[in-house]
């Protein structure tokens, strides 16, 4: 595997470790970052010694969402880092000149680039081996795709989880919040932009188990090793099994449409006076003043 940027791997004993390893910026999603997860993911499934995948972040919180503060305010290359060929789909200029409102948009760019991040995304989903993520401080917009493509979750009862880019410049691209705490309960997140506490997690059963900050680690570990103990034979097929209904309700309909909205929320009237608020102030002003209505901002100092 090339060296990582993103995140760190590691095998103890029979489960593999994915740690996120960008805490200075809040563990913020990259380009890099779908596509070492698949890597990763694809390592673990292809090690006979590895039974299940731990899924987890370093710093003061899980994953903050996509790392916004350059792209928001500039649109520019280097927010993107060097992912794309010149004129390939995720050519850091192909890409902020698709963003410019002087401009024709071509909304398949977009598509181009968010349906690879979904394909990273989704290897958790997919993987053959379980996946348990544990959540602690914030997971938030784009976090939320790898903790809902995780099988089990388990989180801090004080963690925030959620999507405030519902409110303005962004659309669940994996589209699974519907499957993981029904129909009433995501519109109810998704209207809003609203996060919920990890309490308020497990109780609308979108996590498996919460506890405290200071047991997380106890309650996350304890899982794994009873997982760990299940033959691997047993732990493929009973994923996909469960999972055969979830795609039979037609997930990846659902993930597209899904995806090509989040390219659309970044061009209406309401999106480019975000990127235009972001230009002038600073993405975290920005973001202030989209979630001061609400009276919640702080969650996360990165809610892309």
């Amino acid at each position: 595997m090339d060296t990582l940027n993103t995140m760190t791997y590691a095998v103890t004993g029979r489960i593999a470790r994915i740690t996120l390893n960008r805490p200075q910026r809040g563990n913020a999603i990259t380009q890099d970052l779908p596509r070492e997860l698949s890597a990763c993911v694809e390592r673990a499934n292809l090690d006979a010694a590895v039974h299940v995948i731990a899924l987890a972040g370093n710093g003061t919180g899980f994953c903050g969402g996509y790392d916004l503060l350059q792209s928001a305010e500039q649109m520019g290359a280097q927010a993107f880092g060097d992912a794309g060929q010149a004129g390939s789909p995720l050519d850091p200029a192909v890409i902020a000149a698709n963003h410019n409102p002087s401009r024709t948009w071509d909304p398949m760019t977009d598509y181009a680039m968010m349906s690879r991040n979904v394909k990273g995304f989704m290897s958790l989903f997919h993987s053959e081996k379980p996946v348990v993520c544990k959540v602690h401080g914030f997971c938030v917009a784009g976090g939320t795709d790898m903790a809902l493509c995780s099988d089990l979750l388990v989180i801090a009862d004080d963690a925030k989880i959620g999507y405030p880019p519902a409110r303005v410049w962004g659309s669940p691209t994996t589209s699974l919040w519907v499957h993981r705490i029904g129909l009433e309960k995501a519109k109810r997140l998704l209207f809003t932009g609203d996060c919920l506490s990890g309490k308020e997690a497990k109780e609308w059963g979108l996590a498996i188990e919460s506890a405290p900050a200071d047991e997380l680690d106890e309650r996350f570990a304890a899982l794994l090793a009873r997982i760990a103990r299940m033959p691997i034979n047993q732990l493929v097929m009973m994923k996909l099994l469960l999972n055969q209904s979830v795609m039979q309700q037609g997930l990846h309909s659902t993930q597209v449409l899904g995806t090509v909205f989040d390219g659309i929320t970044r061009h209406t009237a309401e999106g480019y006076a975000f990127q235009q608020r972001a230009a002038e102030a600073g993405f975290k002003q920005a973001v202030r003043e989209r979630d001061e209505p609400f009276g919640d901002f702080g969650l996360s100092t990165f809610k892309g």
